[in-house]
């Protein structure tokens, strides 16, 4: 007897709950926390700083940004990229200021199961509310203005989609780009920006799951390149045109997640569903790690370390090079997974992606590792000795560090250096638990500001800069028009 195979279930389904949860989040919950306000402000003037300290140091960026083709003389509605003068289309918009707050990697960064870096979202956010503000105003519709507050609030829940993400479930361990929840939190704020009702922002978030996502190949050897200071830019640019296509009428998929054989699930997750370990709230903003210096987060405190170090062999009168037998490091499984390079590098994109190389440029430096050092055109680049170092250093994942970079109650980002001279002599450990820009630093928020104003005065002058930070503490910045806002970056 043939056996006739069932027919495919075609009835209506809900949205899957992850779906729904988010929406909720996004539409329903109210953000009472003063500190994660306080927090969102320092996290906005550190991505719009990192963006303007792309767009002045990098070449490669700057290339990347700017009008796709020629927009016609007073073309209306359009997003005025900060740090220039372009006038962008809402998703070229999107996509060069996700690009340039992250195109050097010293924007801020999350840690856990997947890693990823939740002020990329900003490049939706701020695109989408520039727009709508302008129109609005335009229109005669002040009801229609997107606020700074509005922003803000965004900007929390952006967060809060990816952070949450992030701390149990490991995109990286299916090959799975961490850009996949930029688009999905940007997505989901953005709806909520553009005015579309719930159920248009349930198919949008079901549009982004259902893409399929870019592989990490491009973060690791040996196809690590300048695509990793983009992907975040695309994913915006992305989510940006799926809340619009959803906001024109086109439906979602409701089981996109969990449907048999053709869900995400079972296509790209290997059939495990997302492990969610707190209701959505305001934790990921207020635990967020800044990155006051310019390297990778699994590697700023081995930064650190090493200039210690650097100050102990100075004292001594020791030459890094000569005097130095060996140096090994101990590291978070992740540390080993994305900064544990050996061999040639490439570009810059490489050299910010290995720990061997920013201890060895702070051991001869004896200073702290900048943008600038990373680059091409940086002497350190081509320097012999930098290779020599990164020859005598090793690494091992600690399992303590581990433990505790999991540890949802103490979070750290451990790494050490143990020094053996030539002589055979054994320098004391030094091992930093928390980087600078942790929360859990009391001079974080104080420094990130002062790295903020250091890199707006890279394109903007002393007078536009005081302003800026002046309306960002004041009363008024609360019911202020996003567009005015972002007026105040352009050239």
């Amino acid at each position: 007897m043939t056996l006739i195979p069932a027919a495919d279930d075609n009835s209506s389904k809900p949205y899957d709950a992850v779906i729904q949860a988010i929406v909720d989040y996004v539409y329903d919950y109210e953000i009472t926390t003063e500190n994660a306000w306080a927090r969102a402000k320092v996290a906005l003037m550190d991505a719009l700083g990192a963006a303007l300290e792309s767009i002045h140091t990098s070449p490669q960026c700057a290339q990347l940004v700017g009008p796709a083709f020629p927009l016609a003389p007073g073309t209306s509605g359009l997003f005025r990229l900060p740090g220039t003068s372009y006038q962008l289309d809402i998703l070229k918009g999107a996509f060069d200021l996700g690009a340039m707050i992250r195109y050097l990697d010293h924007n801020d960064a999350f840690p856990g199961a997947e890693w990823g870096h939740p002020s990329d979202n900003l490049g939706a956010i701020l695109a989408v509310a520039d727009v709508r503000s302008r129109v609005a105003l335009a229109e005669g519709d002040p009801s229609s203005v997107v606020t700074m507050k509005q922003v803000l609030e965004a900007l929390i829940k952006a967060y809060e989609i990816q952070g949450c993400f992030q701390i149990k479930n490991a995109f990286n361990k299916v090959g799975l780009d961490h850009t996949i929840l930029v688009k999905i939190g940007a997505t989901a704020v953005s709806s909520k920006l553009l005015a579309l009702t719930r159920a248009q922002a349930l198919s949008a978030v079901s549009h982004a799951w259902m893409d399929g996502h870019p592989l990490r190949v491009y973060r690791q050897a040996p196809n690590t390149g300048p695509r990793k200071g983009w992907a975040a830019g695309d994913a915006c640019m992305r989510a940006v045109h799926l809340a619009l296509l959803a906001k024109a009428g086109q439906p979602g998929a409701s089981t996109v997640l969990t449907t048999p054989r053709w869900g995400f699930y079972d296509v790209l997750f290997q059939g495990k569903e997302f492990d969610l370990p707190q209701p959505f709230g305001t934790w990921v903003i207020e635990t967020v790690l800044f990155k006051v210096n310019t390297a990778e987060g699994h590697g700023m405190t081995a930064v650190e370390a090493a200039l210690e170090i650097a100050d102990t062999l100075r004292a001594k009168g020791l030459d890094p090079v000569k005097d130095i037998q060996s140096i090994h490091a101990k590291t978070q499984a992740a540390g080993m997974t994305i900064i544990n390079k050996a061999g040639a590098l490439h570009n810059a994109a490489d050299r910010d992606h290995c720990l061997r190389y920013m201890v060895a440029v702070v051991l001869l430096k004896g200073a702290q590792v900048e943008t600038a050092d990373y680059q091409d055109d940086s002497p350190w680049a081509t320097d012999p000795r930098v290779d020599a170092l990164r020859q005598k250093i090793t690494m091992a994942e600690d399992a303590q560090y581990t433990a505790d970079y999991h540890d949802m109650a103490v979070r750290s980002v451990a790494n050490s250096l143990t020094v053996t001279l030539a002589d055979g002599t054994v320098l004391p450990e030094v091992l930093v638990e928390y980087p600078l820009g942790h929360v859990r630093r009391q001079e974080t928020p104080k420094e990130v500001y002062a790295k903020a104003e250091r890199n707006l005065g890279l394109r903007l002058s002393e007078d536009r800069v005081q302003e800026i930070l002046a309306t960002v503490a004041s009363e008024e910045f609360w019911t202020l028009p996003a567009c005015h806002f972002v007026n105040k970056f352009s050239l």
